[in-house]
């Protein structure tokens, strides 16, 4: 059995915290309901657009249609904080991941060397190269679904080669 301190943590970022990385965080958390390795799970935005807003409809609709049905999310900014609390951070795309690695080599120029692998998300997306998460907020409906396939797919792999052989 897993005591808590064996127990990983994951936050996943994007800049608003309405879309992608809300999407990602629903899809693990479905996957992981149950795991006994799977700490805390959260998202937030590089950005403070959206504080306290739901996710986009869209990605409500998403996760919907894919049994995701108790998802319940409010936007927040990511904290220098999070460094600490989480094991993962999760970046969805390049732009996302620098302005982590930024804040991270902040925190940890102020003494407080933070815990966290920063990360794009993408790395366990099962290519060569890191893929990005690209943003679907403008773009049509459909994004979405492929924002869906490419973190549910992540998630899975994250899993089977993190999680599960930390085990």
């Amino acid at each position: 059995m897993a005591t808590p301190t064996d127990k990983i943590s994951v936050l996943f970022v994007c800049l608003g915290n309405i879309c992608r990385s809300t999407m990602a965080e629903g899809v693990f958390r479905s996957h992981t309901k149950t795991h006994p390795r799977i700490g805390e799970i959260d998202s937030a935005g590089t950005g403070a657009y959206h504080v306290q807003d739901p996710p986009d409809f869209r990605t409500m609709d998403t996760l919907r249609r894919h049994g995701i049905t108790d998802y319940d999310h409010g936007a927040r900014q990511i904290d220098t904080q999070d460094f600490q609390t989480f094991d993962y951070i999760f970046a969805m795309d390049a732009n996302n991941l620098r302005d982590l690695q930024r804040l991270q080599r902040k925190v940890d120029s102020e003494g407080e060397k933070s815990k966290a692998k920063v990360m794009m998300f993408g790395e366990f997306g099962g290519k060569r190269k890191a893929e990005e998460v690209v943003d679907p907020y403008y773009g049509a409906d459909n994004g979405f679904e492929v924002v869906y396939e490419q973190v549910n797919r992540s998630s899975k792999n994250f899993l089977e080669q993190v999680v599960d052989k930390k085990a």
